[in-house]
């Protein structure tokens, strides 16, 4: 069988404990090199095959694990972060579903949630923004026209923008351009949340390329986009005394 896990946004306790189960029973472990902590392999149990998919083709991978399912063996595909974003997770299995070949899916902690965490910030903020939006910049790899940066940015919620570090001027500028965001609209770059290396780098629109430049960051870092970084809000109503819910009535007025 094979088990497709989020192995967590880095850090080596922030993987599930299922998937840390998952890691310690494989027979075959293949990971994402260039972005997962090696330190995560520490769970595999001593003899188990390891192959780095940073160096494999899909065609490669596929092969591995055809082989390991013939041996009556547990493979385990371990991508970054959360197995739902730009995993690549997708081609794998519909290859897998025409060799018959089990699987099932092992969710993770994606570094979004855990670039919050580093920035003690709650993306949703009542009467700010109840909105986040998770994309990315084309690049070598196209998005959806009406996809683009300039197109998301307009209703001005929340952005989290991954794979983008290298393309921070046309970034700046699509944002810019869809009119709901300003050059004093907060921003951070986030670099490799959760690891022992994470740094954070509060900024805004206007310096974010600056921002980048100054400390070298051109990859393994989310850029973070919203006023939900410095504004005022409203209170939760889940806990205002003065509102009922289903499980206790108001206090009193407001």
């Amino acid at each position: 069988m094979v088990h497709f896990v989020g192995a967590g946004p880095g850090a080596f306790d922030l993987i599930t404990v299922r998937g840390a189960r998952l890691l310690s029973e494989a027979d075959l472990i293949i990971y994402a090199g260039s972005l997962v902590n090696p330190e995560l392999l520490k769970y595999a149990k001593a003899g188990c095959e390891i192959h780095d998919s940073a160096y494999l083709t899909l065609e490669e991978v596929l092969s591995l694990m055809k082989k390991a399912e013939k041996a009556g063996q547990n493979t385990v595909r371990l991508h970054t972060g959360d197995t739902s974003l730009y995993s690549a997770m997708r081609e794998q299995i519909d290859e897998l579903i025409k060799e018959g070949i089990p699987y099932d899916i092992v969710s993770g902690v994606s570094s979004f949630s855990a670039a919050a965490a580093a920035l003690e910030a709650e993306y949703t903020l009542p009467e700010v923004t109840q909105t986040v939006i998770i994309s990315r910049m084309a690049g070598r790899t196209p998005v959806p026209e009406k996809e683009s940066m300039k197109n998301l940015s307009k209703i001005g919620s929340t952005m989290v923008i991954f794979l983008s570090s290298s393309l921070i001027p046309q970034l700046v500028s699509e944002l810019l351009e869809g009119g709901a965001y300003s050059r004093v609209t907060p921003a951070a770059i986030v670099y490799k949340a959760s690891w022992p290396e994470e740094r954070v780098f509060r900024c805004t629109l206007d310096t974010l390329e600056k921002t980048a430049k100054e400390n070298g960051i051109r990859k393994t870092a989310l850029i973070i986009v919203g006023n939900f970084m410095d504004s005022l809000y409203e209170r939760s109503k889940l806990y205002d005394p003065s509102f009922t819910t289903e499980f206790r009535k108001a206090s009193h007025e407001s």
